[in-house]
């Protein structure tokens, strides 16, 4: 087990139930033939996203897309590889890599597997996880169309609505169409709206709402904060706002 202690010793509480629970049972199992584990487990906390529960449920759903297309490729592993050192480190870009190639060979039930994070998940926590789906779908260089299409299905069983999917979406893309859908607008907006919808979106995407899930998180939350500033400040030049 303590060669997992960076990505799911943090303490698991709902994964442990339910079908996530049913993927980390079998996880476990191959892993750890005829060896009696211990995992740190934590009670049901509300709204309240533990980190070990975040962390495997962010690798269960990465498993999911890589084995979309039928097959998960060596260069695909190396991307996955690259954004989880970028995003959590070398040790546990390297634990998680373990536990997917052990998740790939499981028959994952995605629709039961999002029904499950959503009612346990907090909101922005649940963005957040989006977040980081839209970054390894572009750690490649690019988002194909059919990355989007499963990604959108993901976020629409996770009980994410349009305008967050479309604002994180657009935060992947630079242009001044994308920072209105940043902000979750059109540019027909009034100034007033677009005002709004900053304060709103801002609200929704504070680093501190997923602070609890560790720095590193945290890290890449204060990134989406920037982008949905830097949206703002695009919309602002561009209107003439003060």
């Amino acid at each position: 087990m303590a060669k997992y202690g960076k990505w799911i010793g943090a303490g698991l509480g709902f994964v442990m139930g339910g079908p996530l629970g049913a993927l980390f049972g079998l996880f476990m199992g191959s892993v750890f033939d005829n060896v009696d584990v211990k995992v740190a487990s934590a009670p049901g906390s509300g709204n309240r996203t533990g980190r070990g529960d975040f962390m495997f449920s962010l690798t269960v759903l990465l498993t999911a897309i890589m084995k979309a297309d039928g097959k998960m490729t060596r260069s695909e592993l190396d991307y996955v590889k690259n954004f989880l050192r970028t995003n959590f480190g070398e040790e546990a870009a390297r634990e998680a890599l373990l536990m997917i190639k052990e998740l790939r060979t499981k028959e994952i039930p995605l629709a039961e597997v999002c029904q499950q994070i959503r009612f346990n998940m907090d909101l922005s926590s649940r963005i957040q996880l989006l977040y980081y789906l839209f970054g390894v779908a572009q750690s490649d260089g690019s988002i194909c169309p059919e990355e989007i299409r499963l990604i959108e299905n993901i976020a629409f069983q996770l009980g994410i609505d349009n305008t967050n999917f479309n604002s994180v979406k657009a935060m992947f893309y630079d242009d001044l169409n994308s920072a209105y859908q940043t902000l979750g607008i059109t540019s027909a907006a009034t100034d007033e709206e677009v005002k709004k919808a900053y304060r709103k979106m801002a609200m929704e995407n504070h680093p501190d709402k997923v602070g609890h899930l560790g720095e590193d998180i945290r890290k890449a939350a204060e990134e989406k904060f920037t982008l949905i500033n830097t949206a703002y400040e695009k919309i602002k030049k561009q209107r003439g706002i003060n």
